[in-house]
C-alpha cells in the first residue's frame, strides 16, 4: 500500500471503496479512502514522520513505518487526535513480549484487546461505560479497528493466509475501552503497573473470549467473586493449560459491592486465584492434561493463573448485573499484557 493509494484511482468514494474491496486492503466493512492531506494530518497529530519506524516484527522481517500506521488509522475512521492512542498501541502490538507472530497466526483466534487508561481517554470521549466492548463510541471502534487494519495490510494477517484463526471471534474487528478510572475504588490499571495517574497508557492484552458473569442477588463479594472464579477456571479455555494472564472486568454494580466490603484490588485478585481451580484428576478425565489418573490426582489443582499478579483487574461497564472475565491465548511463555506510554504532540 502506497502513502496516497487513492492518488493515480478514480476520485468518487464509492467507486474508490469499491476499489480497496477488490484489493483486499479492508476488514470486511467500507473503509475511508485516505488522501495525502489526511495521512499528513494523522502523522503530524501523532509527531511521526512518514518513514519514521514506529515498531517491528523479526518474526516477519517487517518494519511498521508511521506512514502504515497513518493511512490504516484513516482508512479506520480515526480522527488526527486518536493518533497518539494508535501509535502507543502499534508499539505495544510489536513489542516482543506481547508476541505479535504467535497471536496473529494462531489457530486460536484470538482478538487483541486495548485497554486505555489516564486523561486521554477522558479527553477523547473513549467509552468506559454502557456498552464499553460494544458498538456506538467513534474513539473506541476506530482505534481498534486501525491496529487490525494495519495487521491486514502491512503484516499480511489476513484469513487463509497468515491468519490461521479456526473459528476466529468479533474483537478481532476491533476491542478497544477504557477504564472506568473514576468509578473504581482502586487505583487505575496504568498506575498500578508503574506509571503516574497523569499519564496516558495502552495496555494491550490477547484474548480469546470474554466471559460474561452475572449476579443480581449477591450483596457480598465472596458469591459474587464464586461466580468470576467459576468462569476464570473453565476447562476448555487456553488458560487453565497455559496459566497466562487474565483480565477479569467489573461493572459498576459489582464494583459498587466490593467497594462497599471494603476489598482492596489484592484481595479480590487473592480470592479469585484461590477459587478459580480445577482438580488435576479433572483435567486429566477431559484430557486437558496428559497421562492416566494418579493417587493425590483429586487433591491437587490447577490454577488458570500462576499467581494472583498475573490477573489484570479493572473497572468498566455501567449499571448492570454483569461483569465479565477475558480469557487469554497461548500460555505464559507465549505472551504477556503490554502497557505502553502515550506520547501526545
Amino acid at each position: 500500500m502506497t502513502r496516497n493509494p487513492s492518488a493515480a484511482e478514480p476520485q468518487d468514494a464509492a467507486a474508490l471503496i469499491e476499489l480497496y474491496y477488490e484489493k483486499g486492503w479492508t476488514d470486511g466493512l467500507p473503509v475511508v479512502p485516505p488522501s495525502a492531506a489526511s495521512v499528513a494530518a494523522m502523522l503530524e497529530a501523532g509527531g511521526l514522520r512518514a518513514g519514521e519506524v514506529v515498531g517491528e516484527v523479526p518474526a516477519r522481517n517487517t518494519a511498521v513505518s508511521a506512514e502504515k500506521v497513518a493511512i490504516n488509522a484513516v482508512m479506520a475512521g480515526c480522527l488526527p487526535e486518536y493518533m497518539p492512542v494508535v501509535v502507543s498501541a502499534v508499539r505495544g502490538l510489536t513489542n516482543p513480549s506481547f508476541n505479535y507472530h504467535g497471536i496473529a497466526t494462531s489457530t486460536c483466534g484470538s482478538s487483541v484487546a486495548v485497554i486505555v487508561n489516564g486523561p486521554i481517554a477522558r479527553r477523547l470521549g473513549i467509552n468506559a461505560k454502557d456498552n464499553a466492548f460494544g458498538p456506538g463510541f467513534r474513539p473506541n471502534v476506530t482505534i481498534g479497528r486501525s491496529l487490525r487494519l494495519l495487521m491486514m495490510n502491512a503484516l499480511n494477517t489476513r484469513p487463509g493466509r497468515l491468519d490461521r484463526s479456526t473459528l476466529g471471534n468479533p474483537g478481532k474487528i476491533s476491542l478497544c475501552f477504557a477504564e472506568n478510572e473514576r468509578g473504581s475504588p482502586w487505583e487505575p490499571l496504568h498506575v498500578e503497573r508503574g506509571f503516574t495517574p497523569e499519564e496516558s497508557t495502552t495496555t494491550l492484552f490477547a484474548t480469546e473470549s470474554i466471559i460474561q458473569t452475572a449476579n443480581a442477588l449477591s450483596r457480598r463479594p465472596e458469591p459474587l467473586l464464586m461466580g468470576m472464579a467459576d468462569a476464570m477456571a473453565n476447562m476448555g479455555s487456553s488458560n487453565i493449560t497455559g496459566q497466562q494472564n487474565m483480565v477479569c472486568v467489573f461493572a459498576e454494580l459489582h464494583t459498587g459491592i466490593l467497594r462497599e466490603a471494603g476489598w482492596s484490588k489484592s484481595e479480590v485478585k487473592q480470592f479469585l486465584y484461590d477459587h478459580a481451580r480445577r482438580s488435576i484428576a479433572d483435567l486429566k478425565r477431559v484430557e486437558r492434561l496428559p497421562g492416566a489418573i494418579e493417587p493425590g490426582d483429586e487433591d491437587k489443582w490447577r490454577h488458570p493463573i500462576r499467581s494472583p499478579q498475573d490477573l489484570l483487574v479493572i473497572c468498566a461497564g455501567s449499571m448492570g448485573n454483569f461483569s465479565a472475565c477475558m480469557t487469554g491465548w497461548g500460555s505464559h511463555t507465549g505472551t504477556e499484557a503490554v502497557t505502553t506510554l502515550i506520547s501526545e504532540v
